[in-house]
């Protein structure tokens, strides 16, 4: 039975008829926020901490890619291996486990899959869960990290990209944070967009807290990106901009990249970033 997933996403079926066997994925679990710390877990999921460990600790702004040593002594420390394949999920469904991945990608691990639906999908199904705390790895992985460039931007890329005919940012906060019809959660934000993003609400993009089918994400891009050729995602802090990276993935664009700081920077008080309120017309599909 091949271990190796044959693309970004694996089913909850895929992970039972795998889990604990010898050469079986490593789980991790990337929730965040109110979806982590619960009492419940896949059997043997180690805590991929986005919200800590997994963050830069000297960056300002949250949810910030680590640097390479960092990330390599993390994946070691949760005993992930140069040859292991991994499985990530989250208590939302699909949400910050996009994330996980998209930083692994980055980092030039490609045997990395997405449980679609993720935790309450794996719930659903009657599959055992796990109240213990996570044991320690039997001895520290050799993973190594291997950054690729360009799949995570800067502002100032960011900046070039909004005046490029053939590029596209994609905003993947909800339709009222894009208009700035709603306070942004986090304080001291500004309200609005970037001006000629277009909105992608992540959760266009999902059916009861799993992906929509292929065909279906590539015709809610297309209708949004028509024929620009470049993707760059954002969000509210660069995790669910990652979910539209997958979706990009799985109807078959390649070489998108996602603004790691997002709107947690670009909102911020700036004369340099403008800033626009409004919708554009989006409706999400139901």
């Amino acid at each position: 039975m091949s271990q190796e997933p044959s693309g970004p996403l694996v089913a909850v079926d895929w992970l039972a008829a795998r889990i604990g066997a010898p050469d079986g994925p490593v789980v991790l679990d990337a929730s965040v926020g109110e979806h982590r710390g619960g009492e419940r877990r896949i059997p043997g999921a180690r805590v991929f901490d986005i919200d800590g460990a997994l963050s830069d600790p000297a960056a300002p702004l949250p949810h910030t890619m680590p640097d390479a040593d960092r990330f390599t002594a993390e994946l070691r420390a949760l005993g992930v291996d140069d040859g292991d394949t991994v499985v990530v999920y989250d208590g939302a469904g699909i949400y910050s486990s996009a994330r996980a991945w998209w930083m692994l990608r980055a980092m030039g691990f490609d045997r990395v899959a997405v449980l679609d639906g993720g935790l309450p999908a794996w719930t659903a199904a009657g599959l055992p869960l796990q109240s213990a705390p996570p044991a320690p790895p039997a001895a520290p992985g050799d993973f190594t990290a291997r950054p690729r460039a360009g799949m995570f931007v800067t502002a100032d890329e960011v900046a070039r990209t909004l005046t490029d005919p053939a590029a596209v940012v994609l905003d993947a906060r909800s339709p009222e944070r894009y208009a700035g019809t709603v306070p942004e959660p986090r304080p001291g934000l500004r309200a609005g967009h970037m001006p000629g993003a277009v909105s992608l609400p992540f959760v266009s993009l999902q059916r009861d807290g799993r992906m929509r089918p292929a065909d279906e994400l590539r015709t809610a891009l297309t209708a949004r990106v028509q024929e620009r050729e470049r993707l760059v995602l954002s969000c509210g802090s660069g995790v669910t901009a990652c979910v539209l990276a997958l979706a990009a993935e799985l109807a078959g664009y390649r070489g998108q990249a996602v603004y790691d700081g997002s709107w947690s920077e670009w909102g911020l008080p700036s004369g340099l970033r403008p800033v626009e309120t409004g919708a554009d017309g989006f409706t999400p599909a139901p």
